[in-house]
């Protein structure tokens, strides 16, 4: 499945944190949230099957993955733009990782750093949890 994705590569949680904290109100770091989002690879319409479908997200959510060079590479999309943004957030700091890497990671730290969670509805709070426990279970099971 080899493409090319700006997240994890040229786009990475650090630069993320480091952008989002130069906005001052939630209406800008939403903005810049959705931005991400466009800037997210579209996945073919051949992978938003069931197969790929992420349970416990309010929107449609779609993940795959291969190893490339013992890194995982993740392919992600969603009928959302806000979602689209979120998924973003999550290859930044996930993609192009070891899985070693994967889970030592800390998310919520990550996402207590740009104070998200808090600013998201219950729903969206959860799948973007369910994103994050995916990608961890992915590396768990390589």
């Amino acid at each position: 499945m080899s493409f090319e994705s700006p997240f994890g590569n040229s786009i990475t949680s650090e630069d993320i944190v480091d952008t989002l904290s130069f906005f001052d109100d939630w209406e800008e770091r939403y903005k810049y949230i959705i931005d991400l989002g466009k800037e997210l690879p579209g996945m073919s319409d051949d992978k938003k099957t069931d197969e790929f479908l992420l349970r416990g997200c309010q929107s449609q959510v779609w993940i795959d993955h291969s190893a490339e060079d013992g890194k995982l590479v993740f392919e992600a999309d969603s009928d959302a733009h806000i979602v689209r943004g979120l998924l973003g957030m999550v290859l930044a700091a996930y993609n192009f990782k070891t899985p070693a890497e994967i889970l030592t990671f800390d998310s919520d730290e990550y996402f207590k750093q740009v104070d998200l969670v808090k600013h998201l509805s219950p729903t969206r709070g959860n799948g973007l949890r369910a994103m994050v426990q995916k990608i961890k279970d992915t590396a768990a099971a390589a």
